[in-house]
């Protein structure tokens, strides 16, 4: 992938995050969060926050994105852009950080938009989540 290429993909997750933000159902929390995710084929799948009255039995962005993605054949995360409605950079909570490792490897890409500076920032799953438990956990059979 050239480097326009790679600025044409992280380009297109971050309009779709903010575009699927715009949707959320955030009637309680008025924190409306967009995710969008590249699958290991370059499909495009999104998800945005939905809460409801039994709050917290809502759904993240991030997780949403993510079932997008599997109930679309997708198995893997290439990349997945994150983006809040707040002040400051919205990161996925603990539990997402846990699904985006379910289906991540050592090069999938983590991107994350700082709305004060307009910076955009690139984690890799270790960095988001150090020391993470995951699938490679479960392969040996305790005997």
């Amino acid at each position: 992938m050239t480097e326009s290429d790679r600025k044409t993909t992280i380009d297109a997750l971050f309009d779709a995050a903010g575009s699927v933000r715009e949707r959320a159902h955030a009637p309680y929390s008025r924190f409306r969060v967009g995710a969008a995710v590249i699958d290991e084929t370059g499909a495009l799948h999104t998800g945005c926050n939905v809460e409801n009255a039994a709050y917290p039995e809502g759904i993240c962005a991030e997780a949403a994105a993510i079932a997008a993605m599997v109930a679309g054949g997708g198995r893997r995360i290439r990349a997945i852009a994150v983006i809040g409605s707040g002040p400051a950079m919205t990161t996925p909570c603990g539990g997402c950080r846990q699904r985006i490792r379910e289906f991540a490897d050592a090069d999938t890409r983590i991107l994350l938009h700082d709305p004060v500076t307009d910076a955009r920032h690139s984690l890799s799953p270790e960095e988001l989540l150090p020391l993470a438990f995951g699938p490679a956990n479960l392969k040996d059979e305790i005997r």
